[in-house]
């Protein structure tokens, strides 16, 4: 059991903490002009870049400019949705623009720095788990996902009975001047889980296609396991996010809007007020609504964050750095948050449709996100891995 702070204040801002990702205490103005001096150059605005501000990025992070390594020989074949990712040797992590509106994430930093990283071929699922494979799942074994459960006297010891109802966080747009203050758009509401993504009032008519919200880390697991599947690895997915190649920015290149092209379902309009929908969605998307990525994967960049399996820590990166290539990482053996060091924080990748420039841009390939890993919330769910078998080749 989490043991949690007592009264229900302890229990509302634990369910408020949630994958809230992309909370920020920069306030300048989001048409501001970020930059990046690396010897002596400077890049441009985050939209719009060109390859040779990709190539300065990854300078910045020193030697470990090279293309990725990708494995050569007979690739296996994809297999029931999910796609053959090679594995090999590429540098990892991200961009650290000054000023950049990134979630209150000290200007990217725990991205840094970038380094050296190899990893084993695997599968992966061309989409995130939608809510009628999630659904597959729950009628197969009558899994109750976390919101789902009445939080307990054990975990919350000081809350009163009444305010012990299962729930989770939803997104609420408002008209807040204030992006300091997370907690004016997000709202702990009785009832909301994964089959009501909006509270008792809401349903999945019609999105059986959409990936599955309100799962946590742990939700997240039992299916993978179930499936015969896993959780990926940050560094694996990074490598597959990157499609092959070495230092860009988004999933798809260096271009924010390739020939004015929306690539991603993010933020469009003022945040937290109102998503336009100019990229053809006001919220979350069904699955495979915008183009593969190099690898043939959907929704690598926006949608809803996903789960990875290893645990936060803002300076593992630095860790990483200073073996070298490092083969399979898994990342640090227990979580640690600064901010909110008494949280268990799991990381999160790809941003969601709430990441937008005015706030938080983590849509970007090289970013990073966390999250408590037994909390849920309206714009977080996942997709699965799974290793390669010697009958996998054989079919070849």
């Amino acid at each position: 059991m989490i043991m949690r702070s007592p009264g229900f204040s302890g229990f509302f801002i634990f369910c408020f903490l949630i994958l809230i990702s992309c909370h920020d205490n920069n306030q300048e103005s989001a048409k501001d002009m970020f930059q990046v001096k690396v010897d002596g150059a400077v890049s441009c605005t985050s939209i719009g870049l060109v390859p040779a501000d990709s190539i300065l990025y990854m300078h910045g992070g020193g030697s470990e400019y090279k293309p990725s390594v990708i494995n050569t020989g007979k690739a296996p074949a994809n297999i029931d949705g999910m796609v053959w990712i090679p594995g090999g040797e590429f540098s990892m992590g991200g961009v650290n623009p000054v000023g950049m509106h990134d979630g209150g994430n000290q200007s990217m930093n725990d991205a840094r720095p970038v380094h050296r990283v190899y990893v084993d071929g695997f599968y992966m699922d061309e989409t995130e788990v939608t809510n009628a494979e999630f659904a597959a799942f729950v009628k197969a074994t009558g899994y109750v996902t976390v919101a789902e459960r009445k939080p307990t006297k054990e975990e919350f010891p000081g809350a009163p009975e009444e305010n012990l109802v299962a729930g989770s966080v939803v997104f609420t747009p408002t008209p807040t001047l204030d992006l300091s203050n997370h907690y004016q758009w997000w709202n702990y509401v009785h009832g909301a889980n994964w089959r009501h993504p909006q509270g008792p009032g809401s349903d999945l008519s019609g999105k059986e296609n959409y990936p599955v919200v309100h799962v946590t880390w742990e939700d997240a697991t039992a299916y993978a396991k179930w499936a015969g599947k896993r959780l990926p690895t940050e560094a694996e997915w990074e490598f597959a996010a990157r499609g092959g190649k070495a230092g860009d920015l988004y999933t798809w290149g260096n271009q924010f809007k390739p020939d004015g092209k929306w690539m991603a379902n993010i933020y469009q309009g003022k945040f937290p007020a109102h998503d336009d929908g100019a990229d053809g969605f006001a919220g979350i998307a069904p699955v495979k609504q915008f183009p593969a990525s190099a690898y043939g994967l959907y929704d690598m960049a926006g949608n809803v964050w996903e789960w990875c399996s290893d645990w936060y820590r803002p300076d593992y990166y630095a860790i990483l750095a200073q073996d070298g290539v490092a083969r399979n990482p898994k990342g640090p053996d227990s979580s640690f948050d600064p901010s909110e060091p008494n949280e268990k924080k799991k990381i999160q990748r790809g941003g969601s449709f709430l990441c937008t420039d005015q706030y938080c841009t983590r849509y970007m390939v090289g970013t990073r996100g966390k999250g408590e890993y037994r909390s849920a919330s309206n714009h977080v769910g996942f997709r699965c891995v799974k290793d390669i078998v010697k009958k996998d080749i054989a079919r070849n």
